[in-house]
């Protein structure tokens, strides 16, 4: 009969809890997690995948109901859960259920219920609650609460554990409406002796069971350890079995959230990336997902042709994609133009906003999206910045399986720790630097990784730009740029942003010090994207040069490579034309020291059009190599003083006679194709009787200046012929 009464006493908190202590550990059976949830967020997929990790059985209560019980960002609430949790005590029956209360939106596992139930069973009490660095949301009642000698003083409302009875006894005096503060509750029912003792309970002062972030940043740190990722409180040197970003601190529970439970480790990577896929590989191309492509050109930009080249080439069915094309720059009307011109029809729709109509960039990106919105079988809103570099063709198709709301592609800039993404913000909402960016940025850490700020290229599922982001305001801010504006607006809607840097997927341009005043100005891009000029302009084996694999020696000292795209070639050509400013080709030249040319060409010199610079850089990175592997023991800088296009037409000047250049050694690029463009021509040298009679188009000839390699341009006898030629280390 003792027996018995004792147990009574301590399920009704009678008793002290040190006669309580129950032998031997809690049965994992008797545990049942609560939690709250209206909505079915990003955030509650989360809490809900680590909770099936550690096998937790959980009943989510409130779902279909309207949230009335406010948000972090105003002021106090809660009232709503303490409603639900003790309406679903009532029909909990058992003395011996564990309940563990805890948010699900940010709130993550990172460990099992063993350890949870370990962990509650040690700290001798019926009801354990979570605690805070700070009090809140009544200051005046700090001095209430009872002194601790080590750990965290204040009661936090966000997590608890307890038996049944208990939870119920806590919760009978409870008749508040939903919006009332359900911290202030807790707190006045704990501060209260007689309620603390009767009820028994306790706080985890030094985070054993529960870590709440706010005001604890600076404690919690990530732990590796035997393929495991823990959350570890180094003030307290815990394990913290919950971790919950409580008030202003989601940007640091999604952080962790990327690592635990396991989520990414050093042993397995990412262990999540292929979960909830949305495989397209068995469809047939009219099953494919609907997707509005909004491309935004907001400024004058490089390489517009190669964009929509790239566009071209995704693979994804062009019928069930649609294009809203934003131009808000009159100098890439003509690119856009020429586009559509040729392949408008390939897709199910297009949508062109020009500069003529006068729309602001952050009202187009509403209207690209009320194109998706409007259109009920969009299914996808695929946003593409025209200084992004798509070169993964597959990027759509890879972004689509990974079946998130919001998903963006990794978009770098070489040699740059430049991303599209941020892995952190600052306290007034900028960029900061994460722990693990750099990782991320070099892709020693590969995965999803959700992040707080994304531009540039996304893709975003149409639900969520039907429902959560529907309202007409998203890029629009008092104090915010329209992008930040945007990621902050779909941070607080609970939408996930994730970026992927799984495969490499392209760049993103610099449009710094774009020029717009030349015909062919992506010519003038060698230095602020050297990437993308040597793919738009060096041919495709002259890699293939250096290692001697592709050099030919037509005569000797005489080297033969590829240099020069078609396009490089073709725009050259046509922006020397564009000019017009052709020398007459007598020897009196003005343009060159001493005014007087020996052997004069009809010629334009590169610093005529602005372009001394560029070639400069061009000879240093792509003809000094080989100049100094074909002729061992010769180092250059690559010096000119003359660099320029000549033109060979038989009524003008066919030919040019023997004579030395005033070089260590030149470079002589054919720009056009013998037997197409023109007939004739070549190179003779005298010395050899050795002659180059076929030049092909963007081959370069080089050879010695002086002394060895007298020689003579042969006529040409139809057709127009153009060269560059250089007189390097003159």
């Amino acid at each position: 009969m003792k027996g018995v009464l004792a147990v009574l006493a301590c399920l009704f908190g009678s008793f002290s809890p040190l006669g309580c202590n129950q032998q031997g550990s809690i049965p994992e059976g008797d545990l049942l997690v609560l939690t709250v949830a209206t909505q079915e967020t990003d955030g509650f997929t989360r809490f809900l995948r680590s909770a099936k990790r550690f096998n937790y059985s959980v009943e989510v209560l409130g779902r279909g109901e309207t949230w009335k019980g406010g948000d972090y960002m105003s002021s106090p609430g809660g009232g709503q859960k303490v409603r639900l949790l003790k309406s679903a005590l009532e029909d909990i029956q058992e003395e011996n259920k564990v309940i563990l209360f805890v948010d699900s939106y940010d709130v993550i596992f990172s460990s099992g219920p063993k350890e949870l139930l370990k962990k509650f069973q040690q700290a001798k009490h019926r009801v354990v609650f979570s605690t805070e660095t700070l009090i809140w949301p009544d200051r005046h009642l700090e001095d209430k609460y009872p002194h601790v000698r080590e750990g965290k003083r204040f009661l936090g409302a966000g997590g608890f554990i307890g038996y049944a009875p208990n939870l119920k006894k806590m919760l009978s005096d409870w008749s508040g409406a939903d919006s009332d503060s359900d911290q202030l509750y807790f707190t006045k029912t704990y501060i209260n002796p007689e309620k603390r003792k009767s009820i028994n309970i306790t706080l985890d002062n030094k985070c054993r069971l529960f870590q709440n972030l706010h005001g604890a940043l600076d404690e919690v740190v990530l732990k590796f350890e035997d393929g495991r990722v823990r959350a570890r409180n180094v003030l307290y040197d815990t394990l913290p079995v919950i971790i919950h970003g409580n008030g202003p601190t989601k940007l640091q529970i999604n952080y962790l959230g990327n690592y635990i439970p396991n989520v990414w480790t050093f042993e397995s990577g990412c262990t999540v990336c292929n979960e909830t896929l949305r495989p397209l590989s068995g469809l047939q191309e009219s099953e494919y997902p609907v997707v509005v492509i909004g491309i935004f050109i907001q400024q004058p930009t490089p390489f517009v042709t190669v964009f929509f080249e790239r566009l071209l080439n995704l693979k994804y069915p062009k019928n069930r994609l649609q294009l809203f094309i934003y131009n808000q720059e009159s100098h890439h009307e003509a690119h856009v133009r020429t586009f559509l011109e040729h392949h408008e029809p390939e897709y199910q729709g297009v949508k062109l906003i020009g500069p003529e109509e006068d729309i602001d960039a952050v009202t187009s990106r509403n209207i690209g999206f009320d194109m998706c919105r409007d259109n009920i079988d969009c299914e996808y809103f695929f946003s593409i910045d025209v200084d992004v570099v798509l070169k993964n063709e597959d990027t759509l198709k890879i972004l689509i399986e990974l079946n998130k709301p919001f998903i963006a592609p990794m978009m770098t800039k070489p040699g740059r720790l430049w991303t599209n993404f941020w892995g952190a913000l600052s306290a007034d909402g900028y960029y900061a630097r994460s722990e693990d960016y750099v990782d991320i940025v070099q892709r020693q850490r590969k995965g999803l990784w959700n992040v707080p700020y994304v531009s540039h290229i996304f893709l975003l599922k149409a639900d969520a730009l039907r429902t959560d982001l529907k309202d007409p305001d998203l890029f629009e801010s008092a104090t915010l740029d329209p992008d930040m504006a945007f990621c902050s607006k779909v941070r607080n809607k609970g939408v996930f942003m994730f970026v992927t840097n799984m495969h490499a997927y392209g760049r993103v341009l610099s449009t710094e010090n774009y020029q717009t005043n030349h015909l062919h100005n992506d010519l003038w891009q060698i230095f602020e994207n050297p990437t993308e000029w040597e793919e738009r302009y060096i041919h495709k084996n002259y890699s293939k040069v250096l290692k001697a694999e592709f050099i030919e020696t037509p005569c000797p000292d005489v080297y033969w490579f590829p240099v020069f795209t078609d396009v490089a070639c073709e725009h050259m050509i046509e922006e020397m034309e564009h000019f017009g400013q052709w020398s007459g080709g007598g020897n009196v030249d003005n343009r060159i020291q001493g005014g007087y040319e020996n052997v004069p060409t009809i010629d334009i010199h590169m610093n005529q059009v602005g372009y001394e610079k560029e070639w400069h850089k061009f000879l240093l990175d792509y003809v000094a190599p080989v100049t100094e592997k074909m002729y061992p023991g010769y180092y250059t800088r690559a010096q000119f003083d003359l660099a320029f296009v000549v033109r060979y037409k038989p009524d003008e000047q066919p030919s040019l006679r023997p004579h030395h250049d005033a070089s260590t050694f030149t470079i002589n690029i054919a720009l056009n194709q013998v037997g197409i463009d023109y007939q004739g021509g070549g190179c003779r040298f005298l010395r050899y009787n050795c002659s180059v009679t076929a030049p092909r188009r963007g081959w370069a000839l080089m050879h010695p200046g002086r002394l060895t390699h007298y020689h003579e341009g042969l006529p040409t006898t139809e057709g127009v012929r153009y060269i560059v030629v250089s007189f390097v280390d003159p």
